[in-house]
This record gives structure tokens, C-alpha cells and sequence, in this order.
């Protein structure tokens, strides 16, 4: 066994715990130790067993939820068959990323320091637990824990004979060697959406990343008035033949691509011609080729289906363009972005305004021009897929999947309004020509409804958080089965009302109870929770007599606790209860699953 070698594992649902890995990887390198940085899930985890020394990088999502990319590890470690002397030949260290202004801070990063102990693994060092909220960002808890991180496993594994740690100023090798062909050499690309809508046909398997099911799009409307200040759209997809199955809260997964004039703007900054073809190969044995790209491939479709253009360049963007500046000014302001004592002007100058790659990379002309080509795969993240709430039931929709999206378009002291990738390119797709088909697989959402039609089940969904509650009540009221209440919120009745005349039908078949609050159409802004106070009886009644299940999606923001302060205000009411009787009722109520909320930022 090579006692110089660490395993770096990340569970990540942005990218960001992805990136961190991989800082940590780098850092293994330069200490000469072999390194592996894998997602959690693509991890053979009866191998952990044989592992000396493990680095585990986690993100918290939602409410205390550990990202997709390790739900199946983490579901294997939670076994309660496995010995505690499981893991006893491991150390292991782990670091968390997470958000302070949530009530779960970093509680995945939590679980798993304690999972790992308790089944025999030895932690090298205290745990991390990196805070988005802080004024330096994650960097400041990042940076001493590794510099302890590093200090001991150094201890414990020197360097060998005759080698010193690789300084941080010289340039690391690229992940990938790139060849680069001419069309006119017979070489073509091997695969692409329309090659691969031939495997659409008779699916065997239901698709997964590696293999998504290419959905032909029905059609994709606007959900708002015309007039009203927010694009939500409704997208239906075709899924006939995928082998795809789904329950109510369940979570479709899309891969999304680069808007065309991004693609053109970025092809033309670095001046790549689009139409040449590359393979790439594998510049060190740890780092596998990705598997989404063809071999070969063109260069405009790396740019449109696998490059984040529009994302946020994150710390070691910086650190790795100042490598390659022949620029002395230039050089010496990405040397300051990428240091530790400049977080807070990096902040400033990027992440508060929200400047995309692309825009960094025309601020900085001297060296985008002079980037080597294969330096572009470290330099760029990938793009990541994105998730949406099914909103619809295959029971009552066969053969669909429905989407509601809210267009997201914002303003900052940049010129440019910041755009969604996904959403914006929603937007342009025309169903009406028959050709438009988004790459799509499903996974199992956060939130889980009961199987019992007897059991009645309260939603608080407002805006788009009402999506996962329109599948669940579909699929209720194709059965038949009432005992549904929902409350809705919105701005305006008249403006982005969703499934109005669909709820407002079911209300008269009493298959549904609905309630709303339309924020700005009066004076005094009405929410939510505000319906949720005016029916206290109901809502102690529906949970405490009958059992019911609660409910809640949407913004991470101001409503989460306001709905959460409204339904402690109806336990305690009607149950006459003290403070600490109610926090008791509620910790009973998510223990069983009976309280469930899926939010996002």
C-alpha cells in the first residue's frame, strides 16, 4: 500500500465543495502525494475500508440536506449493520461548506465527522465549517484548516528523500493534453443531442448523468401576464419511451447550454475558431477525461455544452491566470485577487456585482489572449446541471414532465443585466418547430409525501415554491382522494396566479382547500403566513386530530420562518402549549416526517 496517497472526496451541489476538492488535491501534489478527488457517489465505497488517509469536503443544501452527488454514500454509511471498527485503519478530515444565515449550518459536514468516528475513523484535525456569510467568505476558515491539514499529515508522511513542496509560484501542469484537427482530415464529432436522440428509442434503463433521455419539449408558455415585472414559464416535456417513472416531489435534472451570443462573444475574445476539433488526453492518471465531452469535439460545442462562461471564476481562477500573465500589471492584480489578504477586494470586484468568466477575461486582454488552449479545462469549471420540482403527475399527465421557471434577470452596477443561464435559454426555445430537446434524468427530491390517502397534507408553496404541491394534488385528485390544503402567494391575482382555474375547479369538487395572499394588491402586503394566522383552528385541527402532513417550498429568504413562527403560533394556541412544549412538537413533527420544507436561495 502507497501510505503516500489521499483520497479526496466531495459531496457538491453547485460546484463549490467541487472546487474546494480539488484546491485540496493540488495541494496533495505539490506535497508529492498520490491524490484521487472524486464526487462521493462516483466513489466505490467498499474500497473505504482500505483507505489510510481521507479528506471529505461537504455542502449543506436546503434544509440540512446533503447534496445529490453523495445521498447514496451517505445513505451506505448510515447503516446500521456496519461494524463501529469499520473505518478504524482510517484517518480522515473533513470540511464543510455551508451558509450561517440557515438554521442547519454545515449540519451534512456535522453528521459525517461524527458517522466516520463513530464507525472507527481517527480525525487528523478539527472540523472545518466554512461560512458563505462571513466577510472573507469560505477562504477564512479554508485557509488555516488546511495549513493544520497539511502541517500533520506532513508529520505523519514526510517527503521523500531529495523533494521539497512545489511552490505555489510555479505554474502546475494542465489536467489535459489537447490535439487539435482540421475538419478537412476526416476526423468529425463522434457525438452529439442528435446522435444521441437515436438511444431515446425504448430506453432499457431509466437515464441517468452519464445517460440522459433527450425530452422532446410540448410546449413552453409564459406562466405571467405579459405586463408583469417577472417571466415564470410552464415547459412540458415528452418523455414516451425513457423508462422514467416519478412520484410527486420528485426532482427533474437538466442539462442546460450557453446562450449563443455568449458562445460567439467568448469564441471571439479568445479568438478559437469554432469549427476546429480537439481530443483530449489525460495528462495525469487520477484525472479522467470528462465523460459528457465527444471525442473529438468541436470547439464552439466545449463552449456552448460544457463551459460555465457565465458563471462566477472563483479564487484559483485568478491564481492560475497570474501564472500564465506576461503582463506585469496585469500579473500583479490577479497576484493580489488570488492572495489571502486580497478576499475582500476579489469579493468586491467579483462575486457582489456578479461578473461572469467572460467578463473577468475581457478585463484582463493581455493575458486572455496568451491562454494556452488546454489551460481552459483548469481555468473553467463545468457546466452544472440544474433541478427543478416536477410540476405534474405522471398519473395525471402521462408521458409528461412538467417545469415552472422563473426567469431570472437582475440588475448590478454592471452594465449588463445578469442573466440565467438556464431560464434565459428557456425562454428562447420554440416548441413549435419540433426539434427542441433538452437532455433530462430524475432524481428523488428533499420533500416526501404519504402513501395513505386517508393522511391529509398542508402546502405552503408560494410563487414557484408551489410546483412539487401541483404534481402531489394532480396525482390526488386523478384518485379522487381530497384532505388537500394549500396556501398560495403571489403579488397580484391578476399577474402570476398559477393554476388558477385548475385549483379553483378542484376547490368546487372538494377535492382541494385553497387559500391565498396576493401581497400587492392592497395597501397592507398580505403573505402566507398572514393566511396561516387567520386559520389557526384549521391548521391545529388538520395536524394534531387528523395527522396531517405539513408542507413547505420555496425562497430561502424572509418566508421559511415566517410560515415556520405562524405554524408554532397555531400549535401553541391550540394546544395551549409552552415555548418549549411547541419546539418539542415540532422536533416530533420533522422526526417523523411529517414536517418537511425544500427551499432555495
Amino acid at each position: 500500500m502507497d501510505e503516500r496517497k489521499i483520497l479526496v472526496l466531495f459531496g457538491s451541489q453547485t460546484g463549490t465543495a467541487e472546487d474546494v476538492a480539488e484546491r485540496v488535491g493540488r495541494e496533495a501534489k505539490r506535497r508529492h502525494m498520490s491524490t484521487k478527488v472524486m464526487a462521493m457517489d462516483t466513489y466505490t465505497i467498499t474500497n473505504l475500508i482500505h483507505e489510510p488517509l481521507v479528506v471529505f469536503v461537504c455542502a449543506t443544501t436546503g434544509q440540512g440536506d446533503e447534496p445529490d452527488n453523495m445521498k447514496n454514500f451517505w445513505r451506505f454509511l448510515l447503516r446500521k449493520n456496519l461494524p463501529p471498527n469499520s473505518l478504524s485503519q482510517m484517518k480522515y478530515a473533513v470540511l464543510g461548506l455551508g451558509d450561517s444565515s440557515y438554521q442547519k449550518f454545515n449540519f451534512v459536514a456535522k453528521r459525517m465527522h461524527k458517522r466516520i468516528q463513530q464507525l472507527g475513523g481517527t480525525p487528523l484535525t478539527n472540523l472545518g465549517l466554512a461560512d458563505d456569510q462571513h466577510d472573507l467568505g469560505p477562504d477564512a476558515v479554508i485557509d488555516p484548516w488546511l495549513k493544520a491539514l497539511w502541517d500533520i499529515v506532513l508529520d505523519l508522511h514526510p517527503l521523500p528523500p531529495g523533494k521539497e513542496i512545489i511552490s505555489s509560484d510555479i505554474c502546475p501542469p494542465s489536467k489535459f493534453e489537447v490535439e487539435f484537427h482540421e475538419v478537412a482530415n476526416g476526423l468529425e464529432q463522434s457525438s452529439n443531442p442528435t446522435t444521441s436522440l437515436l438511444q431515446n428509442c425504448r430506453k432499457q434503463q431509466p437515464p441517468t448523468q452519464r445517460d440522459p433521455f433527450y425530452a422532446r419539449m410540448i410546449s413552453n408558455v409564459r406562466a405571467t401576464a405579459e405586463d408583469h415585472w417577472q417571466e415564470v414559464r410552464l415547459a412540458r416535456l415528452d418523455i414516451t419511451g425513457s423508462n422514467i417513472s416519478y412520484s410527486p416531489g420528485d426532482v427533474v435534472m437538466i442539462e442546460p447550454q450557453n446562450l449563443p451570443d455568449m458562445v460567439d462573444e467568448f469564441l471571439e475574445h479568445l479568438q478559437l475558431d469554432p469549427d476546429k476539433l480537439v481530443t483530449l488526453q489525460q495528462n495525469d492518471p487520477d484525472i479522467p477525461i470528462p465523460y459528457q465531452l465527444p471525442q473529438p469535439c468541436s470547439i464552439r460545442h466545449l463552449v456552448t455544452h460544457y463551459f460555465d462562461i457565465n458563471g462566477i471564476p472563483r479564487r484559483y481562477f485568478f491564481e492560475l491566470l497570474s501564472h500564465l500573465a506576461d503582463n506585469e500589471l496585469e500579473k500583479e492584480k490577479l497576484q493580489e485577487f488570488a492572495s489571502t489578504e486580497g478576499q475582500q477586494e476579489l469579493f468586491s470586484y467579483c462575486n457582489r456585482p456578479r461578473r461572469t468568466t467572460l467578463e473577468v477575461l475581457q478585463d484582463f486582454p493581455h493575458v486572455s489572449s496568451a491562454i494556452p488552449f488546454k489551460y481552459l479545462f483548469d481555468l473553467i469549471p463545468p457546466l452544472q446541471p440544474r433541478a427543478f420540482s416536477i410540476a405534474s403527475s405522471l398519473q395525471a399527465c402521462p408521458n409528461e414532465i412538467h417545469i415552472l421557471v422563473a426567469v431570472v434577470k437582475y440588475k448590478t452596477k454592471l452594465m449588463k443585466p445578469r442573466r440565467g443561464v438556464f431560464s434565459t435559454w428557456l425562454t428562447t426555445l420554440k416548441p413549435e418547430e419540433g426539434t427542441v430537446r433538452l437532455p433530462i434524468w430524475v432524481k428523488k427530491g428533499t420533500i416526501t409525501f404519504p402513501r395513505s390517502a386517508d393522511t391529509p397534507v398542508i402546502m405552503v408553496g408560494p410563487g414557484t415554491g408551489c410546483a412539487p404541491f401541483r404534481g402531489f394534488i394532480q396525482e390526488r385528485a386523478a384518485n379522487n382522494i381530497g384532505g388537500n390544503t394549500i396556501f398560495f402567494g403571489c403579488r397580484n391575482k391578476d399577474k402570476d396566479f398559477f393554476f388558477e382555474s385548475e385549483w379553483t375547479e378542484l376547490v368546487g369538487k372538494k377535492l382541494l382547500q385553497l387559500f391565498t395572499a396576493f401581497s400587492r394588491d392592497q395597501e397592507d402586503k398580505i403573505y402566507v403566513q398572514h393566511r396561516m394566522e387567520e386559520n389557526q383552528s384549521l391548521l391545529w385541527d388538520l395536524i394534531d386530530k387528523q395527522g396531517a402532513w405539513f408542507c413547505l417550498a420555496g425562497d430561502s429568504k424572509q418566508m421559511p420562518k415566517g410560515v415556520n413562527d405562524a405554524l408554532k403560533t397555531a400549535i401553541k394556541n391550540g394546544g395551549n402549549l409552552t415555548d418549549s412544549e411547541v419546539d418539542e412538537y415540532m422536533k416530533s413533527l420533522e422526526k417523523s416526517k411529517r414536517y418537511q420544507a425544500e427551499t432555495w436561495s
